[in-house]
């Protein structure tokens, strides 16, 4: 029982020394502090040195062979094989202890930069529906601000009315995603806030089918494209067309289509500084990476803006 726990002994106790004093030291002092040439000659030291001992345990722990002249003088050379099988074993368990050690580390690191990368993904979104608020703000009132010399009572429903949207900017959609059937209010609520201020000459359409409303969607993806379109589709002279289109396709995502005519603003006019449309795809990009298709582009005499992205499940947040 004795002889086999000190045969067991010099075969594992070797391995287990050269494992955790690369485990534990040699790779975190020095490895991991880009010291490879220190790192290599202490394991190197270590591997010949208990190489070297195990090699002497295991002579000493032999039985006495009988008596025979032609062994009793054992040349160094004879050794060399045993002590490379010995240095070759202590090498293996050095580098699996290295190998562990480093797998750890990795883990752990990226770990911590998923977690910073998660954070900073986080900030970026607060600061961009931060930007889109005021941005938002800024152009309604513009339009209210238009109304007040033609019709005051107009103007008076439109402010109400812009309370109930701004409730909903400011306060209803702090997270990723909101319901879609509040987003979808959202989009009818502000259309008709802007329809009050249209003249006969504009061809207003909207058009939305959605037959789940119970999905998720991004907050104020769409914002962005009316905006543009009651902006750059309006003449106060000629004819003029705005066609919202919003459905869900048979792959369980929302399509937004939005022609209006072009009508393009000169460079005097500064209002949103084109910051939504600039916005809109920071954002798509976070939150639906690879995932959406968006093209803006004039067609003739229109401006067509196409948007699709995937619809969640509630279970999926």
């Amino acid at each position: 029982m004795v002889d086999s726990i000190i045969h067991h002994s010099e075969t594992v106790l070797p391995l287990m020394i050269i494992f955790y004093l690369n485990y534990f030291i040699l790779t975190e002092k020095f490895l991991f502090h880009r010291k490879t040439g220190k790192f290599l000659v202490y394991n190197i030291l270590s591997i010949i040195l208990i190489g070297v001992v195990v090699r002497f345990w295991q002579k000493s722990s032999m039985p006495p062979m009988p008596y025979n002249p032609q062994f009793q003088h054992v040349s160094i050379f004879q050794e060399i094989p045993f002590i490379l099988w010995n240095a070759l074993s202590l090498f293996t368990a050095a580098v699996l202890g290295v190998t562990i050690k480093m797998t750890g580390k990795w883990y752990k690191t990226e770990t911590e930069r998923q977690k910073e990368q998660n954070e900073r993904t986080e900030a970026e979104l607060k600061n961009l529906r931060q930007q889109l608020n005021p941005h938002f703000l800024f152009n309604t009132l513009n339009n209210i601000y238009a109304q007040i010399a033609i019709s005051p009572e107009k103007a008076q429903e439109s402010m109400l009315d812009l309370s109930k949207l701004l409730r909903y900017v400011l306060y209803e959609n702090t997270g990723n995603f909101v319901p879609l059937e509040r987003e979808l209010n959202f989009i009818h609520n502000y259309v008709e806030l802007m329809r009050i201020r249209l003249n006969p000459e504009v061809d207003m359409k909207m058009n939305i089918d959605i037959a789940e409303k119970d999905k998720l969607i991004a907050p104020l993806m769409f914002i962005a494209l009316l905006e543009n379109a009651f902006k750059h589709g309006i003449s106060p002279t000629q004819q003029s067309l705005i066609d919202i289109h919003i459905y869900q396709n048979r792959d369980m995502q929302l399509c937004c289509i939005i022609k209006n005519s072009y009508f393009p603003k000169d460079q005097s006019d500064q209002s949103g500084s084109g910051i939504g449309l600039e916005n809109l795809r920071r954002r798509l990009e976070i939150l639906y990476p690879y995932k959406y298709v968006f093209r803006a582009e004039k067609l003739g005499n229109e401006f067509v803006a196409k948007l699709i992205v995937p619809l969640r499940n509630i279970n999926e947040l």
